[in-house]
């Protein structure tokens, strides 16, 4: 099968760039590999590639996530009429991150990143209905924001005589031309990796298959502003990074918050990756570079084996959703759900799985900078919410009572998902520990006083007590009803939806049906143009009449004539 050739080709491919990248961090080496495309007497076209250490790690991290990817959807697409069509797009989609990942050029970078958005299109609307499409274009449209400011970005780079922006981070902190370009990039990252006010297109992505979501929420389409961020990290003025951070705060609260009011399992878990871009971003912009890429990986292995397994229990389920119709999973699918527990674990920060080292890491740099009690609230509260809408969905999936409609067929865990899930399972484990001694050239350090290091513990128990008491059925039910407003505006995501949809085309179209009922459908319609051209119409076949030299016409015209002549004169 053309999955088994694709996912043993990339994991093959993983392992030798993961190798490369043990070699150049150890070396300290950078190779970048430029390739003269077109030279003529004054025009130099070339192809610049950039090796290092940060890149070969990461495209060994979206090579193997997407080897055991294409290996699960082998399964999970099985008897798909387009199997070959999807699994081209999805190699297509990880040709594109490659691209953007080695790129030291904007250029280079933009094809990328507009292969990213083009090929993320195709497979939002894989499935063809109406809701696919309106996801698709939401999601096209949102990242063309991003993409407009990339382009702007390329034209501002004319300045410095090249588009290779990597020479020129740190010679041109000050210039005022580089800080454009640098807020620039910055609005384009949080188009692409949904920050506040762009998030709404993160959930609505939700329509397409379920390994494409596990590929896009990990390592690739949203983590390419991350990543885009990291690189130009140099060039951040102090007062931009104020910036990033008072909205990657706003995004973690915001998607934390709607996670614990969301009810579809996929997009639980797809504001819990809004959550974590917000907590990326979040350190990014204290400064802390190698510590937001750790986290940026970490995240990406756990956060795939999570929707893997929420594509195993949606495929056993005749492709229910509704957390409220499952439940009782662990009597059914025990494998499943234990490699779901763990990466719920990972995910809020249980020593010592792989996102403890980055999570718990983050906290601590945090705590050690100088700001303000808004930020520390948020962050914490963040943090316990994490752990609330986690511990709510095991809930409502692990250990609630069955709910499902029928009882009639029989659930199957699938041997081939199965196998593409273990793949990834024991990096959730060790990984963290692994890449805590690869990406940081010295160990950290951080002394804290006794209340400082519990306030982590203190609010991961208090979301695991909301978790599990105040999201049960009746006490959800009966908060939601009571509150029907809050409910609706804290699951809505804080209106984004209706703010990036209906409220921007709904006055437009309303102008446009009035506009056309008054005009091209009422009295201006038939007094003008169209009136204009009846009697135009009428005049032509009069004039045509009269020219077809009848005798009776003319002695009638003599006589009208001599009439006249002889009334008037």
């Amino acid at each position: 099968m053309i999955c088994n050739i694709y996912s043993y080709f990339f994991f093959i491919l993983s392992l030798g760039f993961f190798s490369l990248s043990m070699l150049f961090s150890m070396l300290d080496y950078t190779l970048i590999v430029e390739y003269n495309l077109l030279m003529n007497v004054s025009l130099n076209i070339s192809m610049v590639i950039l090796f290092d250490w940060m890149s070969l790690l990461f495209m060994s991290f979206v090579l193997f996530i997407s080897s055991m990817v294409i290996y699960y959807s082998g399964d999970y697409m099985h008897g798909d009429l387009n199997f070959d069509r999807f699994i081209m797009l999805v190699v297509m989609f990880v040709f594109s991150m490659m691209l953007l990942i080695i790129s030291p050029n904007l250029i280079s970078i933009l094809l990328g990143w507009d292969g990213l958005g083009l090929v993320s299109y195709c497979l939002v609307i894989y499935y063809q209905n109406v809701k696919s499409y309106n996801s698709g274009m939401l999601t096209a449209l949102t990242n063309r924001i991003g993409d407009v400011a990339l382009l702007m970005s390329i034209a501002w780079m004319l300045n410095f005589g090249s588009w290779n922006y990597i020479f020129y981070l740190q010679v041109m902190y000050d210039d005022y031309c580089m800080q454009i370009i640098s807020v620039l990039i910055v609005l384009a990252a949080m188009t692409k990796s949904a920050q506040i006010p762009f998030s709404s297109w993160l959930p609505a992505a939700m329509a397409a298959p379920t390994p494409v979501s596990s590929l896009v929420h990990s390592s690739t389409l949203v983590t390419a502003g991350i990543y885009l961020l990291i690189r130009f990290s140099d060039s951040f003025h102090y007062y931009l990074m104020f910036f990033m951070l008072f909205f990657s705060m706003m995004t973690m609260f915001m998607s934390g918050m709607g996670a614990n009011f969301e009810f579809d399992l996929k997009k639980i878990i797809a504001l819990s990756t809004l959550s974590q871009l917000g907590l990326m971003m979040g350190i990014l912009s204290l400064g802390s570079m190698n510590l937001a890429f750790f986290h940026l990986l970490t995240h990406a292995l756990f956060k795939a084996l999570l929707f893997m397994c929420a594509g195993l229990i949606i495929h056993n389920f005749s492709n229910m959703q509704d957390i409220r119709y499952l439940g009782g999973l662990m009597n059914h699918m025990p494998v499943t759900v234990t490699l779901m527990t763990i990466c719920n674990f990972s995910l809020c920060g249980l020593p010592f799985l792989s996102g403890f080292y980055s999570k718990d890491l983050i906290v601590e740099v945090m705590s050690m900078n100088y700001l303000n009690l808004f930020v520390y609230m948020i962050f914490y509260i963040s943090i316990g919410l994490t752990v609330c809408y986690s511990f709510r969905l095991s809930y409502y999936l692990l250990f609630g009572s069955y709910n499902f409609m029928s009882i009639s067929f029989l659930i199957e865990e699938s041997s081939m998902m199965l196998k593409g899930m273990l793949g990834l399972v024991f990096l959730v484990v060790f990984m963290g520990s692994l890449l805590s001694w690869v990406v940081f050239s010295k160990p950290f350090f951080i002394f804290l006083p006794l209340l400082m290091k519990m306030v982590t513990l203190i609010f991961i128990f208090i979301g695991v007590w909301i978790g599990c008491e105040g999201f049960k059925f009746n006490l959800s039910y009966s908060f939601n009803n009571n509150n029907l407003n809050l409910s609706y505006y804290l699951g809505a995501m804080w209106n984004m939806p209706f703010l990036s949809t209906i409220f921007i085309y709904s006055n437009s179209l309303f102008m446009g049906s009035l506009y056309l009922k008054k005009f091209d459908q009422g009295w201006v319609e038939f007094y003008g143009s169209k009136n204009l051209s009846l009697k135009l119409t009428f005049l032509s076949s009069l004039v045509q009449y009269l020219s077809l030299n009848h005798f009776k016409l003319y002695i009638l015209v003599v006589v009208l004539w001599i009439l006249s002549f002889m009334i008037f004169v």
